[in-house]
């Protein structure tokens, strides 16, 4: 119980860990804190509250979770389903607006926290990896243009349809503010060099010193947007707003922030402990997860989550455990307290550039391919989720319910077609697929395979398929089940294996079942079933049921 309650005291700590742990937390916390910044832009709030975001929820974590390289804080989709989700409501940059943000941060530690100290995390299974890929491919579409008015330094409008507003911003190009331009331009290109030139420099905290420099030198606040002042110090410890009202309103939302930051978490902490090959505990990581965001509630921060690119660098920069986010979470805290005034002359639209370089890698239309080969509807889900998450932008939650809904949903029609086979006996002995393998049937004893569960949604399927086979094959005496397949079966399979025997019965037809696994031999016997259909029409293995069935037709 205390390593679950404290799991951060399972952490090898040695003194070359330490080591390790310190250079991966400084370099860290060098891509942090500018990206912290530009995702606080992206989810509304002024800066300030990026850096906030970037310190407790950091820590906590690290020292509750269960991955020891995933890096909590700030991330692209989560602050755009939170800038997203909140602009209807409330003007970006308000007080009102910073209120709401911070009892989201509330709601979202709260269902994490419960998720995981119920053991519930399975629930995440219902967002499907099809899903998710449609997801943050379009959200990372919907990311990068919705920093396009600040790259080109023109107004954009906040409407019900994003790309509407994004037509609008392209409609006004020949307003372009040039030096703004020409520093979000310049940012993309150097961040873009460092990272495929000196991928092991802080190649975004070096662009961003650079422009900031510049932007001071030339005085460019004069005509352009910079971050402009932020009050040195700690975030001030008080209770988040609790308004029913407004706490209710924001569920939904705060329910898709839940399971789509748990899964961008998770994700990114199973790729590294493939490598690590460390345990990683999905309740557990929700729990760390959940209290990162509560903790983040109290300290004035929005929804926080596992990054994906920060969690690379940790992990590439030699990180081993949890202390690495101490040491970041320490930095974070120094700029906050002694280093906020030589941020202020840091142009919007480097921060803008910033994203748009981050957000990149969140494109996974390989993975929309993947699903399209390996399964139709997979395919079929993550594409729809992409379609809608565009077409219905900025109400991205809306989209990603609706793939996890179509998702469910054809997984449902799935099971309930599931593939029926008239089987064979191929020259090697078994039984194979009769249509496939062009074999030649037993017109007396017609064996059939369910590859399939037996329950209420597909036993109308199964009937059908049964009685039209026996109709096929006039001179059958027996249908044989051959029931390796069917893993369970429920009080509709039950009752529709009994009905079934009785019709068949009728026309001069027995039923017979081979293979069937105990968990489905345990309802027919409970219910009375199997003895309605004669145990003697059960048996171990297609052999022994060929067999016997065919000494009987012979008789």
């Amino acid at each position: 119980m205390p390593r679950r309650m404290f799991p951060f005291l399972d952490w090898p700590l040695s003194r070359d860990t330490l080591r390790a742990d310190v250079i991966a937390g400084i370099t860290v916390a060098l891509v942090l804190v500018p990206q912290s910044m530009a995702y606080a832009q992206l989810a509304g709030m002024p800066a300030l509250y990026g850096l906030y975001t970037a310190f407790l929820p950091v820590l906590v974590g690290a020292l509750w979770g269960s991955s020891r390289q995933l890096a909590t804080g700030p991330a692209a989709v989560v602050s755009i389903l939170t800038g997203t989700a909140l602009a209807p409501v409330a003007a970006q940059g308000s007080p009102e607006y910073a209120v709401l943000a911070i009892a989201l941060a509330f709601l979202v530690g709260c269902i994490q926290f419960a998720l995981g100290a119920f053991r519930l995390g399975f629930v995440v299974n219902f967002l499907s990896h099809p899903v998710i890929a449609g997801f943050t491919s379009a959200a990372a579409i919907v990311i990068a243009l919705s920093q396009l008015n600040k790259m080109l330094g023109v107004p954009m409008a906040r409407g019900e349809v994003f790309l509407a507003d994004v037509l609008g911003v392209l409609q006004r190009a020949a307003d372009t503010h040039l030096p703004t331009l020409a520093f979000g331009a310049g940012a993309l290109v150097a961040m873009a060099a460092f990272r495929r030139y000196l991928p092991r420099w802080p190649g975004v905290l070096i662009t961003a010193a650079i422009a900031t420099a510049i932007s001071a030198a030339t005085g460019y606040e004069r005509g352009g947007a910079v971050v402009g002042t932020i009050p040195a110090g700690l975030p001030e410890a008080k209770l988040p707003p609790l308004d029913p009202g407004a706490l209710a309103g924001l569920f939904l939302t705060a329910l898709v922030i839940a399971l789509v930051g748990f899964m961008e978490a998770i994700s990114i902490a199973k790729a590294i402990a493939a490598r690590t090959r460390q345990r990683i505990d999905a309740n557990q990581e929700l729990v760390g997860q959940g209290l990162a965001n509560l903790a983040g509630s109290f300290t004035q921060c929005f929804p926080a989550t596992g990054s994906f690119s920060r969690s690379a660098v940790n992990f590439q920069a030699g990180a081993r455990t949890g202390l690495s986010s101490v040491v970041t979470a320490a930095i974070v805290m120094l700029t906050l307290l002694f280093l906020t005034p030589l941020l202020y002359h840091l142009p919007q639209a480097v921060l803008a550039a910033v994203i748009m370089m981050a957000v990149f890698s969140l494109m996974q239309f390989d993975g929309i391919r993947h699903a399209w080969k390996a399964q139709r509807h997979d395919g079929l889900a993550g594409a729809l989720t992409f379609v809608a998450a565009l077409a219905l932008a900025p109400h991205l939650d809306i989209a990603i319910l609706a793939g996890a809904g179509v998702s469910v949903l054809l997984f449902l029609y799935r099971s309930m077609r599931p593939r029926v086979a008239i089987l064979g006996r191929h020259p090697d002995g078994t039984l194979r697929d009769a249509a496939v393998h062009s074999l030649p049937l037993n017109e007396h004893v017609v064996a059939v395979r369910f590859d399939g569960q037996l329950y209420f949604a597909n036993v109308p399927f199964f009937e059908d398929s049964l009685l039209e086979i026996a109709a096929r094959f006039p001179q059958a005496k027996h249908v044989l089940v051959v029931g390796n397949g069917i893993n369970q079966i429920d009080a509709s399979g039950d009752e529709a294996v009994r009905l079934l025997a009785g019709r068949l019965r009728d026309n001069g037809v027995g039923l017979a079942f081979s293979g069937l696994k105990k968990q489905v031999l345990d309802v027919l016997r409970a219910t009375g079933t199997l003895a309605a259909i004669g145990e003697d029409n059960v048996f171990v293995d297609e052999d022994r049921a060929f067999a016997a069935l065919g000494a009987r037709v012979s008789r």
